[in-house]
């Protein structure tokens, strides 16, 4: 079994028990930055990312996961692979956590920084490969998808008129490039080649 079905099967069953044996879960293990703060709930940049608001939201993420996942797991190896999955998790939250560390009211929840991550890394190894969407019959380059996705969110988030954290998915993304960059030996020279430089 690969990691990432185990990722999936794990992130399905805490969400499952979270919306039908325990809904507390749900309430402690979301992201609220103002109680992280104020009463140390920093497990909440982890936890957050096991839970989801419905089943659109849960399906959304684990489908894209179970896609690209594997493709990332093989390239990176699992160790990085874990290890890009839980950065995600954790830093696509940081942006949220301190915009909104006095706001009692804000919550977010759900994998999409970590998703997020493991997707750009896709497209910063296979720019080039296709990517489908439902509503549209031919492969977008990965590279396009991304830029397209990027925009996007910055649009979106600025506008900030509906319930989805688009920071976080812009976070995700930076996460996923820098760790790829930084952490993965050798996975700085995929770029320079791809620029011609080496």
């Amino acid at each position: 079994m690969t990691l990432t079905l185990i990722i999936i099967v794990i992130t399905s069953a805490i969400t499952w028990y979270a919306w039908n044996v325990n809904p507390q879960a749900q309430a402690w293990g979301m992201l609220r930055p103002y109680y992280v703060f104020r009463q140390d709930r920093w497990y909440q940049l982890l936890s957050a990312g096991f839970l989801h608001a419905n089943l659109t939201h849960l399906l959304f993420n684990m489908i894209t996961l179970f896609f690209f996942g594997p493709v990332v797991e093989r390239t990176l190896g699992a160790g990085y692979f874990i290890g890009l999955y839980l950065a995600g998790l954790v830093l696509s939250n940081i942006p949220s956590l301190f915009r909104h560390r006095d706001n009692p009211k804000f919550a977010s929840l759900g994998a999409s920084g970590a998703v997020g991550a493991v997707l750009f890394v896709f497209i910063y190894f296979f720019p080039m490969a296709p990517i489908y969407l439902f509503f549209i019959p031919i492969g977008i380059p990965a590279a396009v998808f991304g830029a397209v996705f990027i925009g996007y969110s910055f649009w979106a988030h600025k506008k900030a008129n509906d319930q989805i954290n688009h920071e976080a998915h812009i976070a995700g993304a930076v996460t996923g490039l820098l760790y790829v960059m930084i952490i993965v030996p050798r996975g700085i020279d995929h770029l320079l080649t791809l620029l011609g430089i080496i």
